[in-house]
């Protein structure tokens, strides 16, 4: 049952991608990653307090890493979701399962299985689907966005298994995370504007951002730290279900047959991949 806490991670992400698009034509994606950095800070950081938890780490290289290509990813994340329908942008970022493995497989140095070839082949054509040439030029930019976002995302949670195994703390990790991505996107306030500046609209979407993917990272890591991996990894998928009902209700976004083919091909070889993520080595 605590794997279902990945149910309510995938609404709270969904409802952090509404907030952002509702905030493109107010604030810069840099801006955006800012706010969801130094919110996500503030609150992780009493939490830390409450807990009397510390902060210091000798895994500071690792966490470089890891804060490094999760806030990279972030920021490519929402750009495709200011760019792109809801549903695609999540959709293609949740290619990270089929990067993850594939850093594993190259990493660990073995022999690529069959199963993972067949995922990342499923995942290929998903993503051709999703992408067929009838994009706008502005669409196709967001497209590779997203498709960058997974890879960085993939890239980063290779690092989090590495400082796991190390025994890091997941609450240290994500802090690391939220503040690398508060001072990726601080230059940014130098050129855009304040959140009070889009008045209390403004202002409320920018803690709707920060609040509620906290939250959603809070809750994801309940689920992935008590329940079963391969059932958490399963439920991660519905933020791309809550983001594509959301985008039908709030800006009438509808996609093709074939899009919602990509997006199945999509979700099932992120799965086949995560499976072979976790499975043990095959023996020649």
């Amino acid at each position: 049952m605590q794997s279902l806490w990945m149910i309510v991670a995938g609404v709270l992400f969904a409802g952090m991608g509404v907030c952002v698009k509702l905030a493109a034509g107010l604030f810069s994606a840099a801006e955006l990653v800012f706010y969801r950095g130094a919110i996500g800070v503030l609150l992780l950081g009493a939490f830390v307090i409450l807990g009397r938890q510390t902060l210091a780490t000798p895994h500071w290289r690792g966490h470089l890493w890891r804060s490094a290509a999760g806030s990279v990813a972030l920021l490519l994340n929402f750009f495709a979701i200011c760019t792109l329908p809801l549903a695609t942008a999540v959709t293609l970022s949740y290619t990270s399962p089929l990067f993850l493995a594939f850093f594993v497989t190259i990493c660990s140095g073995e022999r690529p299985r069959r199963a993972l070839l067949g995922a990342l082949a499923l995942g290929f054509i998903g993503v051709a689907l999703l992408l067929k040439p009838n994009f706008a030029t502005d669409q196709w930019l967001g497209g590779l966005a997203a498709l960058g976002s997974g890879a960085g995302a993939g890239l980063a949670y290779f690092h989090v298994r590495q400082l796991g195994r190390l025994g890091e703390p997941e609450v240290r990790t994500v802090f690391y995370f939220l503040l690398a991505s508060a001072l990726i996107g601080l230059p940014s306030l130098a050129v855009g504007q304040a959140p009070f500046g889009g008045g209390r609209y403004g202002a409320w979407l920018v803690l709707g951002v920060g609040g509620l993917g906290a939250l959603a990272q809070l809750a994801m890591t309940r689920a992935y730290k008590r329940g079963s991996t391969l059932v958490s990894a399963s439920l991660a998928y519905s933020t791309v279900v809550f983001a594509s009902l959301f985008g039908m209700l709030l800006w009438d976004e509808t996609l093709s047959p074939s899009a919602w083919l990509g997006i199945a091909l999509i979700v099932a070889s992120g799965l086949l991949a995560s499976m072979q993520a976790r499975a043990p080595v095959e023996q020649d």
